[in-house]
C-alpha cells in the first residue's frame, strides 16, 4: 500500500504531499496520523525552514472521506460530549504550533477539513479552477478546524459567516478575491511559486528570529490590547539581543556580506512563546 503522505526535501524546504489521489486526498485517520507525524517531524528537523503542504493528483483534499456512510461523523458509541475532540482542530493546532513557516499550495478541490485544515498555514496559494467550500451546514454537521477562530481574522467575519452558513462551494477566483489565498497561478506555476516564496523566508534570515516573528504574530491575534504584544515582543528582544544570530546579523550588514546564521530552533528557540 502506498504511503498516504509523501515528503521531498529540497533547499531546507520540505514538501508534505497528500497521497490518497484516488478519493481527491479525502481526509481519514490514517491519513490525520500522517500529517501529524510529518509535522512534528519537520519541526524537530533543523534542516527544515519551511514547510509546503499540497496534494497528489488533481485534488488538494475533497473533506472528509464519506465512504462510511451516515455514522461518519458519529462518535457518540466511544466518547462523550465532553470526550471528543476534532481531529481537524488537532491537525490546526499542530499547525499553529509550527516554528516553520507554512505554505498551503491548493492545487485542486478543498472542501470541509480539506480548506479548514489551510487556515492555520501561513500562506495559502491557489489555482482559479479549484473547488472549495466550507461545507458543514450542508452535511448537517458543525465547522471544524477550529476553523471558527482562524476563517473570521483570515477574511472577516461577514465573508465567513456567508460561506459557512451557505455551505456554497466557490472557486478560487472568489477565494482570491475575498483574500482567503494570496495569489492565483497556473497549475504548473503553482509549486514553484511556493517554493519560491519559501526560499524568500529562509535565504538570508535567521531561522529562529523566522520562528519568533511567526508565534508573535500568531499569538497576538487574540490579544486584548497591544500592552500584550508591548510585554511579549520585549521578552523576545532581551532574549535575542547579543545573541549569536543577532550578532551576526548587525556584522553582516556593516561588511556587506550575506549572514552565516548558526542558531537552531531546535536548541535555541525561547521557552517562553
Amino acid at each position: 500500500m502506498s504511503e498516504v503522505v509523501l515528503t521531498d526535501l529540497s533547499e531546507g524546504v520540505l514538501t508534505i504531499t497528500l497521497n490518497r489521489p484516488e478519493v481527491l486526498n479525502a481526509y481519514n485517520m490514517t491519513l490525520h496520523h500522517a500529517l501529524l507525524a510529518a509535522l512534528e517531524a519537520a519541526d524537530a528537523d533543523d534542516a527544515v525552514r519551511a514547510v509546503i503542504l499540497t496534494g497528489a493528483g488533481r485534488g488538494f483534499c475533497a473533506g472528509m472521506d464519506l465512504s462510511g456512510g451516515g455514522e461518519t461523523f458519529n462518535n457518540k458509541s466511544h466518547q462523550s460530549i465532553d470526550e471528543h475532540r476534532d481531529g481537524g482542530g488537532e491537525l490546526t493546532l499542530r499547525l499553529f504550533d509550527m516554528r516553520k513557516p507554512v505554505i498551503a499550495a491548493i492545487n485542486g478541490p478543498a472542501t470541509g477539513v480539506g480548506l479548514t485544515m489551510t487556515l492555520a498555514c501561513d500562506v495559502r496559494l491557489g489555482v482559479a479552477k479549484a473547488k472549495m467550500g466550507f461545507v458543514f451546514a450542508q452535511r448537517g454537521i458543525a465547522p471544524d478546524a477550529c476553523s471558527s477562530w482562524f476563517a473570521p481574522r483570515i477574511v472577516g467575519i461577514e465573508q465567513a459567516l456567508k460561506w459557512f452558513m451557505s455551505g456554497r462551494v466557490f472557486n478560487g477566483q472568489e477565494a482570491f478575491d475575498k483574500g482567503l489565498v494570496s495569489e492565483l497561478l497556473a497549475p504548473e506555476e503553482l509549486l514553484p511559486r511556493a517554493r519560491a516564496l519559501a526560499r524568500e523566508f529562509t535565504a538570508s534570515t535567521s531561522a529562529v528570529s523566522v520562528a519568533i516573528a511567526r508565534r508573535l504574530l500568531w499569538r497576538m491575534q487574540g490579544a486584548a490590547h497591544p500592552r500584550d504584544a508591548f510585554a511579549l515582543e520585549s521578552k523576545a528582544l532581551w532574549y535575542v539581543g547579543g545573541a549569536p544570530d543577532s550578532r551576526e546579523g548587525v556584522l553582516s550588514f556593516l561588511e556587506k556580506r550575506a549572514p552565516q546564521f548558526t542558531m537552531r530552533v531546535s536548541r535555541d528557540f525561547p521557552d517562553f512563546l
